[in-house]
């Protein structure tokens, strides 16, 4: 991802349309128009002046994703949720290139379009993803890095984590389809929440209720199945790459002090990737929530809103900012890559300890 693919150009922003995202109390959100890709953009509650922080969704997901952790940081940070090209209410990008980079060249021409970086970079699966492509490669953007259960590559991935890949194959997603064409979308949602939740029964009625409607909106969409297998084969695409480009030679590259989140309970990421990303970022705290699944921010907001704040008041206290944040572009090369240190995570640091859900 050169720098050069990132247009310095501020972008050109309209009014979210009439048909746009549902957004909870304190919310705001805005369409950022830029060439060839338009991204809706959901604001937190809070000082928009405080500190800027962005969150990158995981596959099928949206800005929405996050709601609950913007909520919980309105003291902390002016908190934004993206929704990607084709996910949630974006528009699918006019190149139609749906691959990890692709995905972390949008956040990018985002970020210097509004020039609101270096902002505390947020990423849960695929968008944990994004967020290391774009910390290796564009560290003057970020601030602090945290992952929510990153999509890194595992080989091999675990068994519950199989049926997710196997959609990157062609004519097994059509297979799917038939096989599941009498599926109510009570059934759909009760099995994405299955998947996606240590414990699905943490999802309230309304939720629940308002989670079959967005399912059932994006499942109309006629590009919905195309943007999801696209984005899938990107993620196994990604998992093959080797050399510089390879995302765990990139995690090794990141500058910004870092916080990986992981659940015990997390069907599509195994902690083997946990103890391994511990390992491979230079400065790490690990933070595992036994009770978690896949979206942590979601069914633990309080404990991960807790975990970031604990990060933010170490780095604000150890003195200055972290080497190469400020200039980092010196480094940058095209896909964000190279040798680094061991990470700097142990017993001292204020979230390496496991935590229980409540």
């Amino acid at each position: 991802m050169p720098t050069t693919d990132s247009p310095r150009a501020a972008g050109v922003t309209a009014a979210v349309p009439p048909a746009g995202p549902e957004l909870a109390a304190g919310e705001s959100a805005r369409t950022v128009d830029l060439p060839g890709l338009g991204l809706v953009v959901r604001s937190g509650p809070g000082d928009p002046d405080a500190e800027p922080a962005l969150c990158v969704h995981g596959l099928g997901g949206s800005s929405q994703n996050w709601s609950a952790l913007m909520a919980r940081l309105a003291g902390t940070v002016a908190a934004e949720a993206l929704d990607l090209p084709g996910f949630g209410y974006s528009p699918p990008p006019d190149d139609g290139n749906y691959s990890i980079a692709g995905h972390a060249r949008a956040v990018v021409r985002l970020l210097d379009a509004e020039r609101r970086g270096p902002v505390h970079l947020f990423g849960n699966s695929l968008g944990g993803a994004v967020a290391v492509k774009v910390a290796a490669a564009r560290p003057d953007l970020v601030r602090t890095l945290t992952l929510v259960s990153p999509a890194m590559p595992e080989v091999p991935p675990q068994f519950t984590a199989w049926p997710t890949a196997l959609a990157s194959v062609p004519g097994l997603p059509q297979l799917y389809m038939r096989a599941t064409r009498g599926w109510s979308i009570e059934q759909r949602t009760a099995a994405l929440l299955a998947l996606c939740y240590g414990d699905p029964s943490v999802v309230d009625g309304p939720t629940r209720a308002a989670a079959m409607a967005e399912y059932q909106r994006r499942l109309d969409l006629p590009y919905f199945w195309d943007v999801m297998i696209r984005s899938t084969r990107g993620i196994v695409n990604a998992y093959t790459l080797s050399g510089q480009h390879a995302l765990w030679r990139q995690a090794e590259r990141v500058l910004a002090p870092t916080l990986l989140v992981f659940g015990g309970r997390d069907r599509l990421v195994s902690a083997r990737t946990a103890r391994r990303a511990a390992r491979t970022f230079r400065d790490a705290r690990l933070l595992t929530i036994p009770d978690s699944g896949h979206v942590a921010m979601m069914e633990h907001p309080d404990l991960v809103a807790q975990a970031f704040r604990d990060l933010r008041y170490e780095v604000a206290h150890r003195g200055g900012t972290p080497e190469g944040i400020a200039d980092g572009r010196d480094a940058a090369v095209a896909g964000g890559v190279g040798s680094g240190a061991g990470a700097q995570n142990g017993p001292n640091s204020p979230t390496s300890t496991a935590a229980t859900g409540s």
